[in-house]
């Protein structure tokens, strides 16, 4: 008998990976394991990138093996670019949080309609299904 609709597997969801998710995952921290042995297509914001580079340049961050430009083209996810003004306009919808980082990665993810992985425990809450835990 063939699968039901109900039964047969769909693709993998889209995942967008939040910051620390980005940096567990190329760190080979045992926090971003099961996303980088997930099957299925991860993605990563220009905002994460930005947001890599302040902590950088506030000195709260030291990279390990490459730059910034190193992370937007590891093959391990796509680095993906939505248009800015759709994108931003989100971003204005996201009134609950005064973070401008997390503000843009929720609007990216919502924008695309991709889950967001993170280990924020205020993003889990508030976007529920739309958000993987870490």
């Amino acid at each position: 008998m063939p699968p039901t609709q109900e039964s047969a597997p769909g693709p993998p969801p889209l995942i967008l990976l939040d910051t620390n998710a980005l940096l567990w995952i190329q760190q080979g921290h045992v926090r971003g394991r099961s996303l980088a042995r997930r099957v299925g297509r991860l993605y990563v914001s220009p905002a994460s990138l930005l947001e890599l580079q302040f902590l950088l340049e506030a000195g709260r961050l030291r990279l390990r093996g490459g730059a910034i430009a190193d992370l937007a083209e590891d093959p391990r996810w796509l680095l993906d670019d939505p248009p800015a003004a759709a994108w931003f306009l989100r971003a204005v919808e996201v009134t609950w949080t005064r973070d401008p980082f997390d503000r843009l990665l929720v609007a990216h993810a919502a924008y695309r309609g991709w889950q967001l992985a993170t280990a924020d425990g205020e993003l889990l809450a508030r976007l529920g299904s739309m958000a993987v835990e870490l």
